[in-house]
């Protein structure tokens, strides 16, 4: 669950200067266990930060941090007390109130998986890893997909669903959910793959192919496309109705509920946007073809 927006906004507000030296502002927040949190800005260019404390953990010194087009993530030393401290700094071009759902959400990530009894080095990946869900939101636009992007992430999630409800464990399907973050297939199990393609046309299966590997065979096998048929009706599910079953499914699994959240925000679902999202839709068929012989694709010769 996300943090309240006031703990930051009061802090950044009560911080703002106009010191021309470098350095730091922070006010402390509550702790996400043992991990410390401050909301801060750093001057001279006043940028709103979230600072979080470790006290043990470590990154490598290769690891490279995320950052997009309306924040970074950077090494702090506010203290110079042996901890490592990461600063999620809002970029001048970034939108405030997008960083502020931004760190709202990032922040409560941490909050449920200490709940869950995520040790520090957990924390710290899902840290990382959730900045980095941002990072592909904002990479995509931080926009509303469009109506195109609406219809294929409901066929993923209609194909994820299935996935479930056939008794792979939450946590495999959700892992083997790669193509928000930029999987070469939308699936992966095991050594296979599946790639879903949904459309609402009533004759034919008009189907984009992002690149020739997307349907190479000689690297995952065996290797399936998911032809899933929509028709917008009425009675059917919208996109976050959809999402809301899946959360139901997911239910009581902390772990799986943080996975799916992080691959939503990737695929370019954001809470915030779900009132846009009104088409219904109804499965009515769902096509598992393998890619094989004939199967028709181009290839590299």
């Amino acid at each position: 669950m996300a943090r309240p927006s006031n703990e930051f906004v009061l802090a950044w507000s009560s911080l703002t200067t106009a010191d021309t030296d470098p350095g730091w502002q922070a006010i402390a927040l509550p702790s996400a266990g043992p991990l410390q949190l401050r909301a801060g800005r750093r001057s001279p260019e006043n940028a709103e930060a979230v600072l979080v404390g470790f006290p043990s953990a470590r990154l490598a010194a290769a690891d490279k941090l995320p950052e997009g087009q309306g924040f970074s993530v950077e090494r702090a030393d506010p203290d110079g007390d042996g901890w490592l401290w990461l600063a999620l700094t809002r970029k001048p071009a970034g939108r405030p109130e997008l960083f502020e759902s931004m760190a709202c959400d990032v922040i409560g990530a941490l909050d449920d998986s200490v709940a869950a009894g995520s040790n520090e080095g957990k924390l710290l990946r899902i840290f990382v890893g959730r900045v980095a869900a941002w990072q592909e939101f904002m990479r995509k636009g931080a926009q509303t997909l469009s109506p195109e992007a609406e219809i294929g992430l409901f066929g993923e999630l209609s194909v994820l669903r299935s996935i479930l409800e056939s008794g792979v464990a939450p946590l495999t399907a959700l892992e083997a959910w790669v193509g928000p973050i930029d999987g070469l297939q939308d699936f992966t199990l095991g050594t296979g793959a599946i790639e879903v393609k949904a459309t609402l046309s009533t004759t034919g299966f008009p189907a984009r192919i992002g690149s020739l590997e997307q349907l190479d065979d000689s690297t995952r096998q065996p290797l399936f496309v998911a032809g899933v048929r929509l028709l917008q009706s009425e009675t059917g599910a919208s996109l976050p109705s959809l999402v809301e079953d899946l959360r139901k499914i997911l239910h009581g699994d902390a772990e799986s509920t943080r996975i799916v959240g992080e691959r939503l925000l990737a695929a370019g679902y954001y809470a915030m946007h779900a009132n846009n999202y009104i088409r219904r839709f109804t499965v009515l068929e769902t096509r598992l073809i393998p890619v094989e012989g004939a199967f028709p694709r181009l290839t590299h010769p």
